[in-house]
């Protein structure tokens, strides 16, 4: 089974170079993935060759290794969802502002190497390749539109925003122009040139949404909302579970009343007398503040550092290797989440958390320790940066290319309930920050299938029962539950509309993780062992929630 994975991940790699460098594997850092509906075909047909060849293998009968098995039921998992996408015509329509080929085709230049003069030829001949790549993301839009496969305008609007930033048209510096600014000398003229090429093709992909694409998917009247079926579709790719949708929906409201509770006592802790609201804005103006781009990328570098020394030892067990993670600050122009980028096969590349500034200067702090726990350490960090590690036992298929959002997300949002358990919390303001993470993911379960499933709201609850989900209820509940940065959780609200149950998969991940780890400690009683269940968990590689639930509690 791990031949046949490694083999698929070599084979995917060479037809999707952008997936390969987001993975680690730089062998095709000079190209960029061909987006046209050909090139898709392309990719599914060797999707589907090796499920057959799986389905072969399996028929066999042949002995396996614990390995092979987890190798095998997330490869046939990881397939089978991404061929449902691909079959309904998922990439036909991939206009989100986050994730989809507008971003990843400019994104993919700002993570390379560029250290050598050859790291310098890759990066030139990628660049070169940045028209041509926009270029197929536009013939595959237009082919959508040929059949009535649109996303909705909403996601149009915001992306056609991005691309117009990125080209500069706002009056900021080009994208592709501040990254060659740092190159050597010598290469200059040549990457200039190249830069003014690929702003082009950003402006041209932007006319294309703004006149075309935009247009027709409004007079085609597409919803935000996608439905139940396509829904589900969406569950399947990101969260690897056959979703129960009244469940999930149950869930969110549980965890949202739980947390609700807890953050009133928190709030009190505060500022006597305070709302939750009152709370973060009373943390926002007189709270801990950091001032300046720089000093807040040093304090987010430090907080992922001490967080190493204290738990290496104690609840993991980190090798070397894992001990280089970096903070930095995304590029301007993007979503507003902060992100991780996991370091490459090698680890010449070192795992990078990304803050994104939006322009400001200054940093209350209470909500971004929590946040930094999630994407650095113990959260991201330690997951992806480990399957790394563990590549030569598992496959590359599972250290990288067979990552499943939901147990990704799960790990990173469970290393933040950890952190609250091991007392990093104890300051009022920080755990404030923590309760507000943690109900905004319980309000991403509720509006996230609300919206697109248009539920109808209990008709228990405070906040317009009985009525059905819409967008605008979705934001109302949004700005009065989940925080008090405006910016962002306008940028959630427009992601959870365009990737359709990504956003759930934090909470459905963790409510997973947790499970796994009380049954592992009902069965082995007085012998569990902290450090070792994690230890062990982060080393098999993923799997889909579905197979990790099982898998958890036999550790």
């Amino acid at each position: 089974m791990r031949v046949l994975a490694d083999r698929y991940t070599v084979e995917l790699f060479a037809l999707d170079p952008i997936l390969a460098t987001f993975n680690g594997n730089a062998d095709h850092d000079d190209r960029l993935t061909d987006f046209s509906p050909v090139a898709g075909a392309e990719r599914a047909g060797l999707r589907r060759r090796t499920l057959r060849e799986l389905d072969t293998l399996t028929q066999r009968g042949e002995p396996l290794d614990a390995f092979d098995v987890l190798a095998g039921r997330l490869l046939r998992e990881r397939l089978e969802a991404e061929l449902a996408f691909h079959d309904h015509g998922e990439e036909l329509r991939a206009v989100s502002h986050m994730g989809s080929p507008a971003q990843i085709i400019k994104a993919v230049l700002g993570i390379q190497a560029t250290t050598t003069d050859d790291d310098w030829e890759a990066f030139a001949g990628r660049l070169a390749a940045v028209p041509a790549a926009y270029a197929s993301y536009r013939e595959s839009l237009a082919y959508g539109m040929m059949q009535e496969l649109y996303a909705a305008p909403r996601q149009v609007a915001v992306v056609a925003e991005q691309l117009g930033s990125w080209a500069g048209l706002d009056g900021e510096i080009p994208y592709f122009a501040a990254l060659v600014s740092q190159a050597p000398e010598r290469w200059q003229r040549q990457l200039r040139r190249l830069a003014d090429q690929a702003g082009d093709a950003l402006a041209a992909t932007q006319r294309f949404l703004l006149d075309q694409y935009g247009p027709a998917a409004e007079d085609a009247g597409t919803r935000d909302a996608v439905g139940v079926e396509r829904y589900l579709h969406h569950a399947r790719y990101w969260n690897g579970i056959d979703l129960d949708l009244d469940d999930a929906y149950a869930y969110g409201w549980e965890e949202f009343s739980r947390i609700d509770a807890e953050m009133a006592q928190e709030a009190e802790r505060v500022l006597a007398g305070a709302s939750p609201l009152e709370a973060m804005h009373h943390l926002d103006r007189y709270g801990h503040v950091i001032n300046g781009q720089g000093a807040m990328r040093r304090w987010l570098q430090d907080l992922m550092d001490e967080a190493m020394d204290a738990l290496d030892g104690t609840c993991v067990d980190l090798d070397p290797l894992l001990r280089r993670v970096e903070s930095r600050l995304a590029p301007p122009g993007g979503a507003s989440a902060a992100y991780y980028t996991p370091p490459s096969d090698d680890f010449s590349r070192p795992g990078c958390t990304w803050f994104p500034t939006q322009g400001r200067d200054r940093f209350p702090t209470w909500e971004h320790v929590s946040t930094w726990y999630h994407e650095g350490v113990p959260g991201h960090h330690l997951q992806l940066a480990q399957w790394r590690l563990m590549a030569s036992e598992l496959s590359r298929y599972q250290a990288s290319l067979g990552e499943v959002s939901a147990n990704v997300e799960g790990w990173a949002l469970y290393a933040e309930r950890l952190m609250d358990e091991l007392g990093f919390f104890g300051d009022p303001g920080r755990r404030m920050g923590f309760l507000v993470g943690q109900q905004l993911r319980a309000v991403r379960v509720i509006i996230d299938i609300g919206m697109h499933c248009e539920l109808v709201i209990p008709p228990g609850q405070r906040f317009h029962p009985g009525e059905r989900w819409t967008p605008e209820l979705g934001r109302e509940f949004l700005f009065a539950h989940a925080g008090s940065d405006q910016q962002a959780l306008e940028s959630e609200l427009v992601r959870y509309l365009g990737e359709p149950a990504q956003a759930i998969g934090y909470k459905l991940g963790e409510r997973v993780w947790l499970a796994g780890r009380e049954e592992a400690r009902r069965r082995r009683g007085a012998s569990f062992d902290l450090k070792a269940w994690h230890m062990a968990a982060l080393s098999q590689g993923c799997l889909g929630l579905d197979d990790l639930a099982e898998e958890l509690a036999r550790l």
